[in-house]
């Protein structure tokens, strides 16, 4: 079997990769191991075409169009051309893309072509208050009509795309996000190397709710002034080109910001040391489709709140693998990590129970055997 992913986000330096990049890069390596040939196929952040093998990865990162007006066309052919190059010396069973990837794709008798859902531009418009980009929804429309089967990483996600797009009667299936279980033997579950130590992960923007993680953190900070927050991921631009982060810093004042430190995106191995440091990790998104940082936080034992919107319920069960909260309610935020900083047999409890929840609802081995087994039967 030959997979090809779809993806701008594959991991490289300079390259900004998000959750998609994270995923299809687990899934990928998880592949190759089962003895399943993969490619991925992408934009490129220079100027340059990029062939290179990783771990027995093909990745083929292209120089994006210099055409500014039809750019879309021009990198949808570019990307189309490359997959039926790669399919002309290894037969592609399988193309796989987000929600937009397929608008402007041409499909190859043969080939079976699926998106993930992974949260779509109609998905999030509802969580970011904005109507549906015409031309957007245009594309997320063809995109979905072109896909022969979907696979969503969330009941949720499912659903409530279902209410915007149409599945077109082809085949749908929940396949969580598989997750491999980190035990570090130095770092016992639940044993935190810091105290006081607040971790976010995740892209810098509204709908992240980081915000209002920033407004209950200066309530936490009153009764802990020794607490931190680290904020790690890639800044989100405005359709002006300005930074979340610069917003942010004017938003609120130099003192509302003692203690929060904005790091940036960081590699996936320099994450997992920040991971074992925290004492707390916090995920008060607006909206989610699944959230796979919050998955995680939960594999390293450590305590962790998430939004009781989206998938929130269908991911912690509130109070036994972590915390639900309201994320526009700054109070019942402060309060919550207030809570778990006080009190450390409650965190030991909540990480425990998180690891035992990766290991039988997002067992790595049986979420990778489901995606090859819906792979097969559209093969």
């Amino acid at each position: 079997m030959h997979i090809c992913f779809l993806t701008n986000e594959y991991p490289k330096p300079g390259l900004a990769n998000g959750g998609v990049g994270t995923f299809v890069k687990t899934i990928a390596n998880a592949l190759i191991k089962k003895g399943i040939k993969v490619s991925v196929v992408g934009l490129n952040n220079t100027k340059t075409n990029e062939v290179i093998n990783e771990d027995g990865i093909n990745i083929y990162r292209l120089a994006k169009s210099k055409w500014k007006t039809i750019s879309f066309i021009d990198n949808s052919y570019r990307i189309h051309k490359k997959i039926k190059q790669i399919n002309s010396i290894s037969t592609i069973n399988i193309v796989e893309s987000p929600e937009l990837g397929l608008a402007f794709i041409y499909k190859i008798k043969n080939i079976k072509y699926v998106i993930r859902l992974h949260g779509g531009h109609h998905f999030f418009a509802e969580a970011e208050k904005r109507r549906i980009d015409f031309w957007k929804g245009f594309q997320e429309r063809i995109s979905f009509y072109k896909a022969d089967a979907f696979i969503a990483v969330s009941d949720f996600v499912k659903s409530h795309t279902e209410k915007y797009l149409s599945y077109n009667s082809k085949k749908v299936k929940t396949i969580r996000f598989p997750v491999e279980i980190n035990i570090n033997p130095n770092n016992k579950i639940g044993i935190e190397n810091e105290d006081f130590y607040i971790l976010y992960v995740g892209t810098v923007c509204e709908k992240k709710g980081i915000k209002e993680l920033i407004a209950a953190f200066n309530n936490v900070r009153k009764y802990f002034p020794q607490a931190y927050l680290n904020i790690f991921g890639r800044d989100w631009k405005f359709s002006s080109g300005n930074s979340y982060i610069d917003y942010l810093k004017n938003t609120f004042s130099a003192n509302e910001l003692i203690n929060i430190n904005f790091k940036g995106p960081v590699p996936y191995y320099d994450l997992i040391l920040e991971y074992e440091k925290s004492t707390i990790c916090v995920f008060p998104s607006h909206m989610e489709t699944q959230g796979l940082v919050v998955l995680e936080a939960m594999s390293f034992g450590k305590p962790v709140i998430f939004s009781k919107f989206g998938p929130g319920p269908e991911t912690i069960a509130d109070g036994y693998d972590g915390l639900l909260v309201n994320p526009y309610d700054i109070d019942d935020l402060s309060q919550k990590i207030s809570v778990l900083l006080t009190d450390k047999i409650y965190r030991n409890y909540l990480g425990t129970n998180a690891q035992k929840t990766i290991l039988s609802k997002y067992s790595f081995n049986n979420n990778l055997i489901e995606n090859i087994e819906f792979y097969n039967s559209l093969i």
